[in-house]
Protein backbone atom coordinates (compact mmCIF):
# COMPACT_ATOMS: atom_id res chain seq x y z
CA UNK A 1 0.00 0.00 0.00
CA UNK A 2 2.82 2.42 0.82
CA UNK A 3 4.22 4.16 -2.27
CA UNK A 4 1.36 2.74 -4.37
CA UNK A 5 1.52 4.73 -7.60
CA UNK A 6 -2.20 4.05 -8.22
CA UNK A 7 -2.91 6.22 -5.17
CA UNK A 8 -0.22 8.88 -5.70
CA UNK A 9 0.29 9.41 -9.45
CA UNK A 10 -2.17 11.82 -11.04
CA UNK A 11 -3.67 10.24 -14.15
CA UNK A 12 -5.78 11.77 -16.92
CA UNK A 13 -9.52 11.36 -16.27
CA UNK A 14 -12.16 10.99 -18.94
CA UNK A 15 -15.61 11.55 -17.40
CA UNK A 16 -17.65 13.68 -19.82
CA UNK A 17 -21.15 13.72 -18.29
CA UNK A 18 -23.81 11.71 -16.48
CA UNK A 19 -26.78 10.22 -18.32
CA UNK A 20 -30.25 9.15 -17.20
CA UNK A 21 -30.35 5.39 -17.72
CA UNK A 22 -34.01 5.59 -18.74
CA UNK A 23 -34.39 8.76 -20.85
CA UNK A 24 -30.79 9.38 -21.97
CA UNK A 25 -30.95 12.98 -20.69
CA UNK A 26 -27.49 14.44 -19.93
CA UNK A 27 -26.38 15.91 -16.58
CA UNK A 28 -23.13 17.72 -15.77
CA UNK A 29 -20.23 15.81 -14.20
CA UNK A 30 -18.49 17.19 -11.08
CA UNK A 31 -21.75 18.17 -9.37
CA UNK A 32 -23.82 16.45 -6.66
CA UNK A 33 -26.55 14.21 -8.08
CA UNK A 34 -28.99 11.58 -6.85
CA UNK A 35 -31.61 10.23 -9.30
CA UNK A 36 -32.43 11.84 -12.65
CA UNK A 37 -35.47 14.07 -13.16
CA UNK A 38 -37.29 10.90 -14.30
CA UNK A 39 -36.52 9.31 -10.91
CA UNK A 40 -34.13 6.80 -12.50
CA UNK A 41 -30.42 5.98 -11.95
CA UNK A 42 -27.72 8.16 -13.48
CA UNK A 43 -24.82 6.47 -15.31
CA UNK A 44 -21.34 7.97 -15.62
CA UNK A 45 -20.18 8.38 -19.23
CA UNK A 46 -16.57 8.62 -20.42
CA UNK A 47 -14.63 9.77 -23.45
CA UNK A 48 -13.82 6.16 -24.35
CA UNK A 49 -11.88 7.15 -27.48
CA UNK A 50 -9.66 9.20 -25.18
CA UNK A 51 -9.24 6.24 -22.81
CA UNK A 52 -8.37 4.01 -25.79
CA UNK A 53 -5.53 6.40 -26.72
CA UNK A 54 -4.30 6.89 -23.13
CA UNK A 55 -4.32 3.33 -21.78
CA UNK A 56 -2.73 0.11 -23.04
CA UNK A 57 -3.00 -3.41 -21.63
CA UNK A 58 0.80 -3.33 -21.16
CA UNK A 59 0.72 -0.13 -19.08
CA UNK A 60 -2.11 -1.55 -17.00
CA UNK A 61 -0.21 -4.81 -16.39
CA UNK A 62 2.65 -2.86 -14.75
CA UNK A 63 0.43 -1.18 -12.15
CA UNK A 64 -0.13 -2.41 -8.58
CA UNK A 65 -2.92 -4.99 -8.27
CA UNK A 66 -5.73 -2.99 -6.75
CA UNK A 67 -9.03 -1.45 -7.80
CA UNK A 68 -7.39 1.93 -8.53
CA UNK A 69 -5.33 0.50 -11.42
CA UNK A 70 -8.37 1.31 -13.61
CA UNK A 71 -8.29 5.07 -12.89
CA UNK A 72 -8.93 6.06 -16.53
CA UNK A 73 -12.30 4.26 -16.34
CA UNK A 74 -13.21 5.63 -12.90
CA UNK A 75 -14.80 8.93 -11.86
CA UNK A 76 -12.36 10.19 -9.18
CA UNK A 77 -10.31 12.97 -10.77
CA UNK A 78 -7.67 13.76 -8.11
CA UNK A 79 -5.63 11.28 -6.06
CA UNK A 80 -6.11 13.38 -2.90
CA UNK A 81 -9.80 12.44 -2.94
CA UNK A 82 -9.16 8.67 -3.02
CA UNK A 83 -10.22 7.12 0.30
CA UNK A 84 -8.52 3.72 0.21
CA UNK A 85 -8.41 0.95 2.80
CA UNK A 86 -6.52 -1.41 0.45
CA UNK A 87 -8.95 -2.60 -2.26
CA UNK A 88 -7.06 -5.63 -3.55
CA UNK A 89 -7.78 -7.41 -6.82
CA UNK A 90 -9.80 -10.38 -5.56
CA UNK A 91 -8.68 -13.88 -6.54
CA UNK A 92 -10.36 -16.31 -8.92
CA UNK A 93 -10.56 -19.63 -7.08
CA UNK A 94 -11.25 -22.77 -9.16
CA UNK A 95 -13.74 -25.27 -7.72
CA UNK A 96 -12.81 -28.36 -9.78
CA UNK A 97 -14.63 -30.88 -7.59
CA UNK A 98 -17.92 -28.96 -7.84
CA UNK A 99 -17.64 -28.23 -11.58
CA UNK A 100 -19.59 -30.26 -14.14
CA UNK A 101 -17.30 -32.84 -15.82
CA UNK A 102 -15.70 -31.15 -18.84
CA UNK A 103 -16.65 -27.70 -17.59
CA UNK A 104 -14.96 -25.07 -15.43
CA UNK A 105 -16.35 -23.52 -12.25
CA UNK A 106 -14.57 -20.50 -10.78
CA UNK A 107 -15.53 -18.31 -7.85
CA UNK A 108 -14.42 -14.69 -7.57
CA UNK A 109 -13.90 -14.28 -3.86
CA UNK A 110 -15.04 -10.79 -2.91
CA UNK A 111 -14.69 -11.59 0.79
CA UNK A 112 -11.02 -10.52 0.56
CA UNK A 113 -11.92 -6.82 0.28
CA UNK A 114 -11.88 -4.29 3.14
CA UNK A 115 -14.85 -4.88 5.52
CA UNK A 116 -15.08 -8.40 4.04
CA UNK A 117 -17.53 -7.83 1.19
CA UNK A 118 -17.93 -6.56 -2.37
CA UNK A 119 -19.87 -3.58 -1.04
CA UNK A 120 -16.43 -2.02 -0.46
CA UNK A 121 -16.07 -1.49 -4.22
CA UNK A 122 -19.17 0.62 -4.54
CA UNK A 123 -18.75 2.50 -1.30
CA UNK A 124 -15.08 3.39 -1.74
CA UNK A 125 -16.10 5.08 -5.00
CA UNK A 126 -19.20 6.79 -3.55
CA UNK A 127 -17.27 8.09 -0.52
CA UNK A 128 -14.28 9.23 -2.59
CA UNK A 129 -16.66 11.17 -4.84
CA UNK A 130 -18.53 12.54 -1.80
CA UNK A 131 -15.21 13.80 -0.46
CA UNK A 132 -14.39 15.37 -3.85
CA UNK A 133 -17.80 17.06 -3.96
CA UNK A 134 -17.69 18.34 -0.37
CA UNK A 135 -20.47 16.16 1.09
CA UNK A 136 -20.31 16.07 4.91
CA UNK A 137 -23.11 13.69 5.98
CA UNK A 138 -24.17 10.45 4.23
CA UNK A 139 -27.08 8.13 5.02
CA UNK A 140 -28.19 4.73 3.71
CA UNK A 141 -30.40 1.71 4.31
CA UNK A 142 -28.52 -1.59 4.54
CA UNK A 143 -28.95 -5.34 5.02
CA UNK A 144 -25.52 -5.21 6.69
CA UNK A 145 -22.46 -5.29 4.46
CA UNK A 146 -23.04 -2.01 2.58
CA UNK A 147 -23.50 -0.19 5.88
CA UNK A 148 -20.23 -1.64 7.18
CA UNK A 149 -18.38 -0.47 4.06
CA UNK A 150 -19.95 3.01 4.17
CA UNK A 151 -19.11 3.40 7.87
CA UNK A 152 -15.47 2.43 7.35
CA UNK A 153 -14.78 4.61 4.31
CA UNK A 154 -16.74 7.61 5.58
CA UNK A 155 -14.93 7.51 8.93
CA UNK A 156 -11.62 7.37 7.07
CA UNK A 157 -12.72 10.42 5.04
CA UNK A 158 -14.08 12.33 8.06
CA UNK A 159 -17.67 12.19 6.79
CA UNK A 160 -20.57 11.68 9.23
CA UNK A 161 -22.86 8.67 8.58
CA UNK A 162 -26.34 7.59 9.67
CA UNK A 163 -27.39 4.05 8.78
CA UNK A 164 -30.69 2.16 9.04
CA UNK A 165 -30.97 -1.63 8.93
CA UNK A 166 -33.78 -4.19 9.34
CA UNK A 167 -34.08 -5.36 12.95
CA UNK A 168 -32.96 -8.91 12.08
CA UNK A 169 -29.70 -7.79 10.42
CA UNK A 170 -26.83 -10.12 11.50
CA UNK A 171 -25.34 -8.99 14.81
CA UNK A 172 -21.80 -8.79 13.45
CA UNK A 173 -22.92 -6.29 10.79
CA UNK A 174 -24.68 -3.98 13.24
CA UNK A 175 -21.69 -4.09 15.60
CA UNK A 176 -19.10 -3.41 12.90
CA UNK A 177 -21.15 -0.51 11.51
CA UNK A 178 -21.29 1.15 14.94
CA UNK A 179 -17.68 0.33 15.81
CA UNK A 180 -16.52 1.93 12.54
CA UNK A 181 -18.07 5.24 13.53
CA UNK A 182 -21.59 5.32 12.11
CA UNK A 183 -24.81 5.98 14.00
CA UNK A 184 -26.85 2.86 13.25
CA UNK A 185 -30.55 2.18 13.94
CA UNK A 186 -32.42 -1.13 13.76
CA UNK A 187 -35.79 -0.58 12.10
CA UNK A 188 -38.95 -2.72 12.36
CA UNK A 189 -39.18 -3.27 8.59
CA UNK A 190 -37.27 -4.38 5.48
CA UNK A 191 -34.52 -2.58 3.55
CA UNK A 192 -36.94 -0.60 1.38
CA UNK A 193 -38.74 0.59 4.55
CA UNK A 194 -35.34 1.77 5.81
CA UNK A 195 -34.82 3.46 2.44
CA UNK A 196 -38.01 5.50 2.88
CA UNK A 197 -36.64 6.86 6.18
CA UNK A 198 -33.41 7.87 4.44
CA UNK A 199 -35.43 9.60 1.69
CA UNK A 200 -37.56 11.51 4.22
CA UNK A 201 -34.50 12.57 6.21
CA UNK A 202 -32.80 13.88 3.08
CA UNK A 203 -35.42 16.62 2.86
CA UNK A 204 -35.46 17.30 6.62
CA UNK A 205 -31.81 16.87 7.71
CA UNK A 206 -30.00 17.45 4.42
CA UNK A 207 -27.93 14.27 4.52
CA UNK A 208 -26.83 12.72 1.20
CA UNK A 209 -28.74 9.57 0.20
CA UNK A 210 -26.23 6.88 -0.83
CA UNK A 211 -28.85 4.12 -1.37
CA UNK A 212 -28.22 1.56 -4.12
CA UNK A 213 -28.36 3.29 -7.55
CA UNK A 214 -29.77 6.48 -6.00
CA UNK A 215 -26.36 8.05 -6.58
CA UNK A 216 -24.16 7.51 -9.65
CA UNK A 217 -20.89 6.22 -8.24
CA UNK A 218 -21.48 2.94 -6.42
CA UNK A 219 -22.08 1.35 -9.82
CA UNK A 220 -18.70 2.66 -11.04
CA UNK A 221 -16.98 0.95 -8.12
CA UNK A 222 -18.90 -2.28 -8.65
CA UNK A 223 -18.06 -2.34 -12.36
CA UNK A 224 -14.43 -3.02 -11.39
CA UNK A 225 -15.56 -6.64 -10.79
CA UNK A 226 -16.04 -6.90 -14.56
CA UNK A 227 -12.80 -5.06 -15.38
CA UNK A 228 -10.83 -7.34 -13.04
CA UNK A 229 -12.52 -10.51 -14.22
CA UNK A 230 -11.76 -9.82 -17.89
CA UNK A 231 -8.13 -8.93 -17.11
CA UNK A 232 -7.66 -12.01 -14.89
CA UNK A 233 -8.97 -14.24 -17.72
CA UNK A 234 -6.46 -12.76 -20.18
CA UNK A 235 -8.97 -10.24 -21.61
CA UNK A 236 -11.54 -12.96 -22.22
CA UNK A 237 -14.98 -13.25 -20.63
CA UNK A 238 -16.50 -16.46 -19.22
CA UNK A 239 -19.51 -18.17 -20.78
CA UNK A 240 -21.76 -17.54 -17.78
CA UNK A 241 -21.69 -15.23 -14.73
CA UNK A 242 -23.98 -16.13 -11.82
CA UNK A 243 -24.53 -13.08 -9.64
CA UNK A 244 -26.50 -12.79 -6.38
CA UNK A 245 -29.03 -10.08 -7.17
CA UNK A 246 -30.72 -7.74 -4.71
CA UNK A 247 -30.33 -4.14 -5.85
CA UNK A 248 -28.32 -5.45 -8.81
CA UNK A 249 -25.60 -2.78 -8.88
CA UNK A 250 -22.85 -5.30 -9.59
CA UNK A 251 -24.67 -7.01 -12.43
CA UNK A 252 -25.48 -3.67 -14.08
CA UNK A 253 -21.94 -2.45 -13.40
CA UNK A 254 -20.27 -5.49 -14.95
CA UNK A 255 -22.48 -5.22 -18.04
CA UNK A 256 -21.36 -1.57 -18.35
CA UNK A 257 -17.71 -2.59 -17.80
CA UNK A 258 -17.78 -5.06 -20.68
CA UNK A 259 -19.23 -2.44 -23.05
CA UNK A 260 -16.52 0.04 -22.04
CA UNK A 261 -13.76 -2.58 -22.43
CA UNK A 262 -14.96 -3.36 -25.95
CA UNK A 263 -15.08 0.36 -26.81
CA UNK A 264 -11.42 0.81 -25.77
CA UNK A 265 -10.38 -2.31 -27.72
CA UNK A 266 -9.51 -4.53 -24.73
CA UNK A 267 -12.11 -7.26 -25.41
CA UNK A 268 -14.15 -8.38 -28.41
CA UNK A 269 -17.88 -8.72 -28.91
CA UNK A 270 -18.36 -11.90 -26.85
CA UNK A 271 -20.32 -11.39 -23.62
CA UNK A 272 -21.05 -13.75 -20.76
CA UNK A 273 -24.67 -14.75 -20.18
CA UNK A 274 -25.62 -12.78 -17.07
CA UNK A 275 -27.65 -14.82 -14.59
CA UNK A 276 -29.48 -12.93 -11.84
CA UNK A 277 -29.71 -15.24 -8.82
CA UNK A 278 -32.44 -14.55 -6.26
CA UNK A 279 -33.89 -16.35 -3.25
CA UNK A 280 -37.27 -18.06 -3.71
CA UNK A 281 -38.61 -16.02 -0.76
CA UNK A 282 -37.69 -12.73 -2.49
CA UNK A 283 -37.60 -13.03 -6.27
CA UNK A 284 -39.06 -9.91 -7.92
CA UNK A 285 -36.58 -10.03 -10.84
CA UNK A 286 -37.33 -13.70 -11.58
CA UNK A 287 -41.06 -12.99 -11.64
CA UNK A 288 -40.60 -9.99 -13.97
CA UNK A 289 -38.15 -11.88 -16.18
CA UNK A 290 -40.52 -14.82 -16.60
CA UNK A 291 -43.47 -12.49 -17.26
CA UNK A 292 -41.52 -10.58 -19.93
CA UNK A 293 -41.85 -7.33 -17.95
CA UNK A 294 -39.35 -4.44 -17.86
CA UNK A 295 -40.15 -3.44 -14.27
CA UNK A 296 -40.45 -5.59 -11.15
CA UNK A 297 -43.21 -4.71 -8.65
CA UNK A 298 -42.51 -5.02 -4.92
CA UNK A 299 -42.25 -8.57 -3.56
CA UNK A 300 -44.49 -8.81 -0.50
CA UNK A 301 -43.47 -10.63 2.72
CA UNK A 302 -39.88 -11.13 1.55
CA UNK A 303 -37.95 -13.70 3.57
CA UNK A 304 -34.68 -15.62 3.07
CA UNK A 305 -31.59 -16.60 5.05
CA UNK A 306 -29.55 -14.78 2.36
CA UNK A 307 -30.24 -11.34 3.84
CA UNK A 308 -28.04 -9.54 1.29
CA UNK A 309 -30.47 -10.43 -1.53
CA UNK A 310 -33.61 -9.75 0.49
CA UNK A 311 -34.45 -6.65 -1.52
CA UNK A 312 -38.21 -6.50 -2.27
CA UNK A 313 -37.96 -3.72 -4.87
CA UNK A 314 -35.02 -2.35 -6.89
CA UNK A 315 -34.86 1.11 -8.47
CA UNK A 316 -32.59 -0.35 -11.18
CA UNK A 317 -34.98 -3.19 -12.03
CA UNK A 318 -35.14 -2.31 -15.74
CA UNK A 319 -31.32 -2.20 -15.98
CA UNK A 320 -30.98 -5.64 -14.34
CA UNK A 321 -33.59 -7.16 -16.66
CA UNK A 322 -32.06 -5.42 -19.69
CA UNK A 323 -28.57 -6.83 -18.95
CA UNK A 324 -29.98 -10.32 -18.35
CA UNK A 325 -31.95 -10.27 -21.62
CA UNK A 326 -29.33 -8.57 -23.81
CA UNK A 327 -26.74 -11.14 -22.66
CA UNK A 328 -29.00 -14.11 -23.34
CA UNK A 329 -28.96 -14.95 -19.65
CA UNK A 330 -31.81 -15.62 -17.24
CA UNK A 331 -33.11 -14.91 -13.74
CA UNK A 332 -33.41 -17.86 -11.37
CA UNK A 333 -34.70 -18.40 -7.83
CA UNK A 334 -33.24 -20.92 -5.36
CA UNK A 335 -34.86 -21.85 -2.06
CA UNK A 336 -33.25 -21.56 1.36
CA UNK A 337 -32.77 -25.33 1.69
CA UNK A 338 -30.79 -25.34 -1.58
CA UNK A 339 -28.71 -22.36 -0.37
CA UNK A 340 -27.92 -24.09 2.96
CA UNK A 341 -27.00 -27.34 1.19
CA UNK A 342 -24.82 -25.50 -1.35
CA UNK A 343 -22.97 -23.63 1.40
CA UNK A 344 -22.28 -26.86 3.30
CA UNK A 345 -21.19 -28.71 0.15
CA UNK A 346 -18.74 -26.03 -1.02
CA UNK A 347 -17.19 -25.84 2.46
CA UNK A 348 -16.95 -29.61 2.93
CA UNK A 349 -15.82 -30.56 -0.59
CA UNK A 350 -13.66 -27.60 -1.63
CA UNK A 351 -12.77 -26.01 1.73
CA UNK A 352 -14.41 -22.77 0.56
CA UNK A 353 -16.70 -21.10 3.10
CA UNK A 354 -19.17 -19.03 1.08
CA UNK A 355 -21.63 -16.46 2.35
CA UNK A 356 -25.30 -17.46 1.89
CA UNK A 357 -25.70 -15.14 -1.12
CA UNK A 358 -22.58 -16.64 -2.73
CA UNK A 359 -23.87 -20.14 -1.96
CA UNK A 360 -27.09 -19.18 -3.77
CA UNK A 361 -25.04 -18.81 -6.98
CA UNK A 362 -23.65 -22.34 -6.61
CA UNK A 363 -27.17 -23.67 -5.99
CA UNK A 364 -28.27 -21.80 -9.15
CA UNK A 365 -25.37 -23.28 -11.13
CA UNK A 366 -26.51 -26.79 -10.16
CA UNK A 367 -30.10 -25.94 -11.07
CA UNK A 368 -28.98 -24.43 -14.40
CA UNK A 369 -27.01 -27.59 -15.26
CA UNK A 370 -30.03 -29.74 -14.38
CA UNK A 371 -32.49 -27.75 -16.52
CA UNK A 372 -30.06 -27.34 -19.44
CA UNK A 373 -29.73 -23.56 -19.29
CA UNK A 374 -26.03 -23.99 -18.46
CA UNK A 375 -24.08 -26.50 -20.56
CA UNK A 376 -21.76 -28.94 -18.84
CA UNK A 377 -18.72 -27.87 -20.91
CA UNK A 378 -19.02 -24.16 -20.10
CA UNK A 379 -16.83 -21.87 -18.00
CA UNK A 380 -19.01 -20.40 -15.25
CA UNK A 381 -18.05 -17.74 -12.71
CA UNK A 382 -19.77 -17.44 -9.33
CA UNK A 383 -19.51 -14.35 -7.15
CA UNK A 384 -18.95 -14.95 -3.46
CA UNK A 385 -19.93 -11.50 -2.31
CA UNK A 386 -18.68 -11.63 1.29
CA UNK A 387 -16.63 -13.74 3.65
CA UNK A 388 -18.69 -16.56 5.13
CA UNK A 389 -17.29 -15.60 8.54
CA UNK A 390 -19.67 -12.61 8.76
CA UNK A 391 -22.74 -14.86 9.05
CA UNK A 392 -24.13 -17.11 11.80
CA UNK A 393 -22.59 -20.58 11.47
CA UNK A 394 -24.06 -23.86 12.75
CA UNK A 395 -23.04 -24.66 16.35
CA UNK A 396 -20.76 -27.68 16.90
CA UNK A 397 -21.18 -29.60 20.16
CA UNK A 398 -18.70 -32.51 19.98
CA UNK A 399 -16.53 -32.70 23.13
CA UNK A 400 -13.74 -34.87 24.52
CA UNK A 401 -13.00 -35.50 28.21
CA UNK A 402 -9.21 -35.55 28.54
CA UNK A 403 -9.43 -37.21 31.98
CA UNK A 404 -11.05 -40.41 30.65
CA UNK A 405 -9.46 -43.10 28.46
CA UNK A 406 -9.57 -41.96 24.83
CA UNK A 407 -10.67 -44.44 22.16
CA UNK A 408 -8.44 -43.12 19.37
CA UNK A 409 -9.74 -45.61 16.82
CA UNK A 410 -13.21 -44.04 17.19
CA UNK A 411 -12.03 -40.43 16.70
Amino acid sequence: MLHNENLTAERPTFVTHLECAYTGEHYPADAVHNLSRAGKPLLVRYDLEGVRRALSKEALARRPADLWRYRELLPVRRTRDIVSLGEVVTPLVPLPKLAAPGGELIVKDEGRLPTGSFKARGLVMAVSMAKALGITHMAMPTNGNAGAALAAYASSAGIKTTIFCPEDTPEVNVSEIALQGATVYRVNGLIDDCGKIVGEGKAKVGWFDVSTLKEPYRIEGKKTMGLELAEQLGWEVPDVILYPTGGGTGLIGMWKAFAELEAIGFIGKKRPRMVAVQAAGCAPMVRAYEAGEEHAPRWENAHTIASGIRVPQAVGDFLILRAVRESGGFAIAVDDDAITAALAEAARVEGFLMCPEGAATYAAYKQGLADGRIRRDERAVLFNCATGLKYPLPPIHRTLDRHKPIDFAAL
